[in-house]
């Protein structure tokens, strides 16, 4: 993780979700906050996400969640940061999520949401 210089963030659409203008706005506002982002694009695979978090020496992942497979994908993500020896990773998101699943997510190791 690259903590000594600019914040690196990983922001990725997870899914077969196929609207991205949240992320968009997301990874703008992070960049005119001084962080370096890296988008990947829509239709991401967990495993695509995180070897790029990996590849990049991200700080963080963003993941923008519409679909509602929100506990399947952050599950699977922080899954394979922890098999990846990766976990200092933060992993935060947003997207369509009900608000009794915030708790459990958090509880799983999402950082925000």
């Amino acid at each position: 993780m690259g903590v000594s210089g600019q914040i690196r963030v990983v922001v990725a659409k997870p899914g077969l979700d196929g609207h991205d203008r949240g992320a968009k706005v997301i990874a703008r506002a992070l960049r005119d906050a001084g962080m370096e982002v890296i988008y990947t694009g829509l239709h991401q695979t967990p495993e695509q996400i995180v070897d790029t978090a990996i590849q990049e020496d991200a700080d963080a992942i963003g993941l923008s969640i519409l679909s509602g497979a929100h506990n399947t994908l952050f599950a699977k993500v922080l899954e394979l940061l922890r098999a990846r020896e990766a976990d200092d990773i933060k992993v935060f998101g947003g997207g369509i999520i009900p608000e009794d699943d915030i708790t459990p997510l958090k509880d799983q190791g999402v950082a925000e949401i």
